[in-house]
């Protein structure tokens, strides 16, 4: 434990997104004397520029999309849903502040010492701040300097684009700032149908914005299962969007002018067509702050601009972990509050803490129809060259779908036929966002797709889809 004077801590938390945050509270918990230090805001990207503005977007749009429905419900409402976007906006930033007002609550809580500033290392073991001024100017407040018996960089990441594509902030923008916005285009360019990619397109979409979406790779969301690409693919292109994969075009030759956007694009091989916009949106991923954190002062070691760790967080530097987007991985704020956990109760000096295994990591897109998944991918199976067997059962078969009319997608159960383990599962259509939480438990549990089918799931319930898949994985699926 930590002694001496208020400056001196058992572990300082470089960074308070959603990996640093957890970090800090639970070392707190567990007895240590904890730092959080933070230039921005407590919740970092997924909480102010990221997950939490970017879902409250989506929950209005799709509300939009299901008022156009409410006649197959027995509803009358007259005419169309008017889109009030400032609203929505101000919705999204209220969502915001309530999360953000009750996340500074837990510092005092779990009695961690929040200090507002910058900071940079100075070797393994010190931290120098600078602080703003009371008016908020950067480094206007002086500096202070932190003693540490250990240390996690939890400095997390930015918006990155493509060389020679150069965000305005109004034509051609980036997802920090169509998270400010308070107007619309009528019509959107977006570059890249990743997670952040199909999750604008779905939300512009739904609110009456015309979007081309463009994806260099052969298929959208392409780190997903190959038939849940299809399933969005074909759900997006019946909705109204453009959606272009192999796509080339030149970056540097997108032009602008006071109409918007301009560009020639086409699919791999034939002739590029003119495409405009108002607006386009870059969704190309994004890059880790490890710039100018004091890295260099340390023996901390990167690689293709991440941090390098093993399975328990540790660099290369005794007493120095990182966790989070700046360690690269999955880039999701659950997995990095998960990696968070584990430094944590290393640094407590807890025995036998689980490595890092980053198969087990639920993966989430919020698009309509949504996309969750953990695991391996079938292709990825077939590709290791492991023998397996598939059970997978559309939500067309189950009753609570129809009835709340989304019936979309499917779920998807891969295993071993070696010795049953599940492989991988994959689901996409209503709430798959929260169902794929009984799939990353039975990971946990080394359950297998037996035990999940054995296990009685509520009826009607969209679970039962699981439950569904699992029995179709030995032919013994009941209702389909």
């Amino acid at each position: 434990m930590a002694v001496g004077s208020s400056n001196d801590f058992d572990l300082v938390v470089l960074g308070a997104g959603t990996g640093g945050y957890a970090a800090a509270f639970r070392a707190a918990q567990l007895g240590l004397k904890v730092a959080l230090v933070d230039e921005d805001k407590i919740g970092g990207t997924c909480l102010h520029r990221g997950c939490i503005p970017t879902k409250a977007l989506l929950e209005s749009a799709a509300f939009a999309d299901q008022v156009r429905h409410a006649a197959d419900f027995g509803l009358t409402l007259p005419g169309e849903p008017g889109i009030d976007y400032a609203a929505m906006a101000a919705r999204r930033d209220a969502v915001v502040k309530r999360m953000w007002t009750g996340l500074k609550s837990l510092v005092g809580k779990n009695k961690v010492t929040w200090i507002d500033g910058r900071g940079r290392l100075e070797g393994p073991s010190k931290i120098r701040i600078s602080q703003p001024g009371e008016d908020g100017t950067a480094g206007k407040g002086g500096e202070r300097v932190l003693q540490a018996t250990d240390i996690i960089v939890a400095t997390g990441s930015r918006v990155k684009s493509l060389p020679g594509l150069t965000p305005d902030g109004k034509r051609i923008v980036t997802s920090d700032d169509v998270l400010t916005m308070s107007t619309l285009p009528k019509d959107i360019v977006i570059v890249g149908a990743g997670a952040v990619g199909v999750e604008f397109a779905s939300m512009f979409a739904d609110i009456g914005v015309k979007v081309t979406l463009l994806e260099y790779a052969p298929q959208t969301v392409p780190l997903e299962d190959g038939e849940v690409s299809k399933v969005v693919e074909r759900s997006f292109t019946k909705r109204g969007m453009t959606v272009m994969t192999n796509a080339r075009f030149d970056a540097a030759a997108v032009s602008t002018d006071k109409a918007g956007i301009c560009l020639m694009v086409g699919p791999e091989g034939k002739e590029p067509q003119e495409v405009r916009a108002e607006m386009l949106l870059v969704a190309t991923g994004r890059a880790a702050n490890i710039e100018d954190i004091g890295l260099e002062t340390t023996k901390v070691e990167t690689d293709r601009g991440v941090i390098k760790v093993n399975g328990r967080m540790r660099t290369k530097e005794p007493h120095v972990y990182a966790i989070g987007d700046v360690i690269g991985g999955l880039w999701l704020a659950h997995t990095a509050a998960h990696e968070g956990l584990i430094a944590a109760h290393v640094i407590a000096g807890e025995r036998d803490v689980h490595e890092m295994d980053y198969t087990k990591q639920p993966r989430a897109t919020y698009c309509r129809p949504e996309i969750a998944s953990i695991g391996l991918t079938e292709e990825q199976v077939k590709a290791a060259g492991t023998p397996y067997k598939v059970g997978k059962v559309p939500f067309q078969a189950i009753a609570k779908a129809i009835i709340v009319g989304e019936y979309e997608g499917f779920a998807k159960v891969i295993a071993s036929t070696e010795n049953d383990d599940i492989l991988g599962v994959h689901i996409v259509g209503p709430h798959a966002t929260d169902l794929v939480a009984e799939a990353s438990l039975a990971f946990e549990l080394d359950a297998t797709p037996w035990e999940i089918g054995e296990t009685t799931h509520a009826h009607p319930t969209l679970s039962e889809v699981i439950g569904e898949a699992a029995m179709a994985v030995d032919g013994r699926s009941i209702n389909f």
